[in-house]
């Protein structure tokens, strides 16, 4: 199977070593990236070679990562269904709600392997931890706290400002990084049905938070925390931490969302901890398919099979949030996620409270 790469920056890079480690034979089908240079490096580093166009990368595959910025995902994957190649897109897929739906409606009427960058599905920490929390001995989840920091993403590894420019990223921390904390949070607690947010411009960048704190309301009664921040210690590399809080046991996974470690205790006085190795051969029977992402994505579309997670699981992550960024648009109000099949002829305001004013979709 011919593999071709749309960018060739950070995620392409992480996304082509654990190709390499997925077992799955490829033929590095040829690789794009506006920075010629990038594009030779990685091309170099990936046995790939570099191709003077997107259309020409198209031409020579299969199957397709899309790891470009942000704003180009909607177009590029268009060009893939248009060939019938299986697509990676990376997370978030659009910088729009209605951009994320529209991608998953037509990967859906092409009928092609489509999956999305929501890697944390396969993290072994966030699968241990939902298998402790859904066992009937823990109760019910009561309360999950999460928070997630990183330095602003224009600087130090990243080797690429896109980030900053609200025309490519389409927002800041929220959509472009905690996108995976909001999937997770429905991962590990179930649905949201309602969240109230606020967020802030320390680095006075249009249309670029840096910082999100989101309160929310699960479906089956808990009550859940995010903090999303960006900041410029450097020292500190992306870290998340999370805890999750049922009526009977206590969880935590801290450290490496990867690899952990996770702990719990329990009403019993019970307690455990696993990390690295060890917590991967915990959760890994737990797994549907592969545990490494990229050899669930390509052994489906060298079957010609769906893949997981696909665009529509994304775009109930989109969906949250989208809500969370029309309650800090509205100074905190409440607001609802859109429901599944959004009626066009509705408008899609924040809940019919008389406190509650109507306000627009935030800006792409």
């Amino acid at each position: 199977m011919r593999v071709g790469f749309l960018g060739a920056g950070l995620i392409a890079t992480f996304h082509s070593k654990l190709i390499r480690r997925s077992g799955v034979e490829v033929e590095r089908a040829g690789v794009y990236d506006p920075d010629a240079a990038r594009a030779a490096r990685f091309a170099a580093a990936s046995g790939s070679v570099v191709c003077a166009s997107e259309h020409e990368v198209l031409d020579g595959c299969d199957a397709v990562y899309v790891c470009s910025w942000t704003s180009e995902h909607p177009r590029l994957v268009a060009a893939a269904v248009e060939r019938g190649l299986a697509v990676f897109c990376e997370k978030p897929l659009a910088t729009t709600l209605g951009a994320a739906e529209a991608m998953a409606a037509a990967v859906a009427r092409s009928d092609v392997t489509n999956q999305v960058g929501l890697i944390l599905r396969r993290s072994p920490a966030f699968v241990w931890a939902r298998h402790l929390v859904e066992v009937p001995a823990a109760g019910r989840v009561m309360a999950v706290v999460f928070r997630d920091d990183q330095y602003l993403p224009v600087q130090g590894t990243y080797g690429s400002t896109w980030r900053g420019d609200r025309a490519k990223a389409g927002a800041g921390t929220l959509l472009e990084h905690s996108i995976h904390d909001l999937d997770m949070l429905r991962f590990l607690a179930g649905d949201v049905t309602t969240v109230s947010a606020r967020d802030a411009h320390f680095h006075r960048l249009d249309g670029i938070e840096d910082v999100m704190a989101v309160s929310m309301a699960f479906a089956e009664g808990g009550a859940g925390t995010l903090t999303s921040v960006w900041h410029d210690n450097l020292a500190r590399p992306s870290l998340r931490r999370v805890e999750v809080l049922c009526e009977r046991r206590w969880v935590a996974i801290d450290g490496d969302d990867w690899w952990g470690p996770v702990t719990w205790t329990d009403t019993d006085g019970g307690e455990g901890r696993l990390e690295g190795e060890a917590l991967a051969a915990a959760a890994t029977p737990l797994f549907s398919g592969p545990a490494n992402p990229d050899a669930a994505f390509l052994t489906a579309a060298e079957r010609k099979e769906p893949a997981w997670p696909d665009f529509a699981l994304a775009v109930g992550a989109h969906r949250l949030v989208d809500a969370v960024y029309r309650s800090a648009a509205a100074g905190g109000a409440p607001c609802r996620p859109e429901p599944a099949v959004p009626d066009p002829a509705r408008a899609v305001p924040c809940p019919p409270e008389p406190a509650v004013p109507s306000v627009p979709e935030p800006p792409a």
